[in-house]
């Protein structure tokens, strides 16, 4: 099919999974390119900063054990982003424990969490490529270190679309606090249509900046505004053959009429009873932000949103540089409870087995100490974990080396985790794709070295 016509097909069709899926009939690589779907959309927890894997959920003994000394020579070189090779290796934080039936070892920072063990897949043999932070979010988020591709969760709502037409597909529930190191373009559409780009929203009596009509301008006013709007645009696209950018600009002002109505209602809580408003933490004050978030992602996926990202950690967040202990008790404290709450939650409402929830920074920590009782940034080998729908609950897969340095056995690379995610949803990682600037670009980049960790799958 040649680029120019197949670029208009996908604008005609709405690029969602359906043209896909017609795609990979047309092609010889058509049973590859579909599939089972074991989940139909995705929390993602993202703990901003980099949290330390070696003091949360990958028990090194041996780190405790040469707690103090040098970072033996057998380790070799280590490339650290302030210069901390040197330093002596500080040992575990708090004491870690097997946990459930499983027998999967969480540490004591995260004793709710550490109930729910036994739902948890937890990778300990991640790995990336940037020992900085704006580079390491965007890798984590878009498949690349640099700026301007679009997110994951872009690619998601491209790929399937949404399950709510008066809500978008993609949104982001940043730290109030801000100051996301690499900023929105973390959740950014890049090269795809400006309608898959993440939606910020935020509790109370206005989700959205702006979405609300001027003062004194009554709804039928809007509404005849806004046909004539409409009328305008649709001859202005008819006339320059369905360009995408301006499709898309369309589809935005569309949306944010329909969600007036809609999105109000979604971040009114009132509805929740007390039990659940206490099971999330948010009548305390450490637990009530990221409590009352959480709730929000659970009521999103209700309502039809394919994928919801929720941020904890202000500009430093996670990132432990100079006391790991007060750093992390601090995060803990205000994620532990809500997260766990949202587990139970998903399980009770029957949301559990089709809703994937990712829980993760965009690195781990280094096991050399920094300030003495700090950390440093670790993209070599760090932790993250995967729950609910189609993974194997109760299991770890990988490892990192004895002192929690380097990913070491059975490594998993940000593009394979992408790759895993997109399958997950019964999305083929080589057949979504979006033409651009004469190529036919994709999440996981060049495909060759691409796999699915097939190890997680339930």
């Amino acid at each position: 099919m040649h680029s120019l016509s197949r670029r208009h097909f996908l604008a005609k069709s709405g690029g969602g999974f359906g043209s896909l899926a017609l795609a990979s009939l047309l092609s010889s690589e058509s049973p590859a390119a579909a599939p089972m779907r074991r989940a139909k959309r995705v929390i993602w927890l993202f703990m901003h900063g980099g949290p330390s894997h070696v003091d949360l959920f990958d028990p090194k003994p041996d780190l405790a054990r040469l707690a103090g000394k040098p970072l033996p020579d057998s380790f070799g070189e280590v490339m650290t982003r302030r210069k901390v090779a040197q330093n002596p290796l500080l040992g575990p934080i708090k004491p870690f424990r097997p946990r459930g039936e499983s027998g999967i070892e969480v540490s004591d920072f995260l004793p709710e969490i550490a109930t729910h063990a036994d739902d948890l897949c937890v990778i300990r043999s991640m790995h990336g490529d940037s020992v900085n932070h704006p580079q390491s979010v965007y890798q984590m988020n878009t498949g690349s270190v640099l700026m301007g591709r679009p997110s994951v969760g872009s690619w998601v709502a491209y790929g399937l679309g949404s399950e709510n037409e008066d809500l978008p597909a993609f949104v982001v529930l940043p730290d109030p606090a801000g100051g996301l190191k690499g900023g929105p373009p973390a959740w950014g559409n890049g090269f795809l249509p400006a309608s898959y780009q993440g939606v910020t929203m935020r509790a109370g009596a206005r989700p959205i900046l702006h979405l609300q009509p001027a003062e004194g301008f009554s709804r039928r006013q809007q509404v005849r505004a806004l046909q004539l709007v409409q009328q305008m645009n649709q001859e202005h696209l008819r006339k320059r053959d369905a360009d995408d950018e301006l499709l898309a600009r369309i589809k935005a002002y569309e949306l944010a009429f329909r969600m007036q109505a809609a999105a109000p209602e979604l971040v009114d809580l009132s509805e929740e009873s007390s039990a659940t408003i206490r099971m999330y933490g948010i009548d305390q004050k450490p637990t009530e932000d990221f409590g009352r978030r959480c709730l929000l992602a659970r009521r999103m996926i209700e309502r039809g949103v394919r994928f919801v990202q929720v941020y904890s950690g202000d500009t430093n967040g996670w990132d432990a540089h100079s006391d790991v202990l007060k750093n992390h008790t601090k995060h803990c404290l205000a994620t532990d409870r809500p997260v766990a709450a949202l587990l139970q939650d998903l399980k009770q409402r029957g949301l559990w087995d089709d809703t994937l929830i990712i829980w993760g920074g965009e690195f781990g920590r280094m096991p050399m100490s920094e300030s003495g009782t700090g950390r440093d940034h670790n993209p070599w080998g760090y932790s993250t974990w995967l729950a609910g729908g189609g993974v194997k609950a109760g299991y770890v897969h990988g490892a990192t080396d004895p002192i929690g340095l380097r990913a070491a056995e059975n490594p998993v690379h940000i593009r394979n985790f992408h790759a895993t995610l997109l399958h997950l949803l019964g999305i083929d990682h080589e057949a979504l794709s979006f033409f651009h600037n004469g190529l036919d670009e994709r999440l996981i980049g060049p495909t060759d070295d691409v796999e699915i960790v097939r190890e997680v799958l339930a």
